[in-house]
């Protein structure tokens, strides 16, 4: 009878351990498996809700342009992002449109730091330097409204400061890639946009 108990007692650990070793070696197996969940792609529509932090907007334009004042920078993408949630602008496409259009703040085109021009409003040709804003708050915020002016038929919440705005054929733009040959003559131009963004959501 003992004999018996201690055959039981033995089969049942034994029944036990495998059954364990088993479970956490399936588990292993699921776990290992498991494939990893892409990354969302950032978007490109111009109508839409940005995503990046203010820190890594202002790590990106920093570490393109390490002359740019750091302060300056942080106000400025504070207000972008102000200005174009309240406009429903994706301020990432604005944000990167505006270092493209301004070198990072390098200002070495026929725009000037003084102007408050953030996107190259008004230089239709070679010969023209491009409109001027009192402030930088002013200057964002024609941005915004010119964008929105191509990308949405809502009108704007905010007094216009866009001296171009009615120059526009409204809604006509969805994704950044389209304001090629709109908004700049470059054939690469909203490729340029597009790429920023990527390069941006890389940090």
């Amino acid at each position: 009878m003992l004999l018996v108990t201690l055959t039981l007692i033995f089969f049942f650990l034994f029944g036990t351990v495998m059954y364990t070793r088993g479970h956490e070696t399936a588990k292993k197996k699921s776990s290992s498996t498991k494939k990893p969940v892409p990354k969302k792609e950032p978007s490109l529509k111009v109508m839409d809700k940005g995503k990046a932090s203010p820190r890594s907007m202002k790590v990106f334009l920093l570490q393109n342009n390490r002359e740019a004042d750091s302060n300056t920078v942080k106000r400025l993408v504070k207000i972008y992002i102000t200005e174009a949630n309240r406009e429903g602008v994706n301020y990432e496409a604005a944000f990167c449109q505006m270092c493209l259009e301004t070198g990072f703040l390098k200002f070495e085109g026929s725009v000037s730091r003084y102007q408050n021009n953030y996107c190259g409003l008004g230089c239709v040709d070679a010969f023209s330097s491009g409109d001027w804003f009192a402030n930088m708050e002013e200057g964002v915020r024609a941005h915004i409204q010119h964008l929105k002016a191509y990308a949405s038929l809502e009108p704007l919440r905010t007094p216009v400061v866009d001296p171009r705005f009615s120059n526009v054929k409204r809604g006509n733009v969805k994704l950044v890639t389209e304001l090629t040959g709109k908004w700049a003559a470059d054939q690469d131009y909203g490729q340029k946009i597009a790429a920023l963004i990527k390069r941006l959501h890389a940090i």
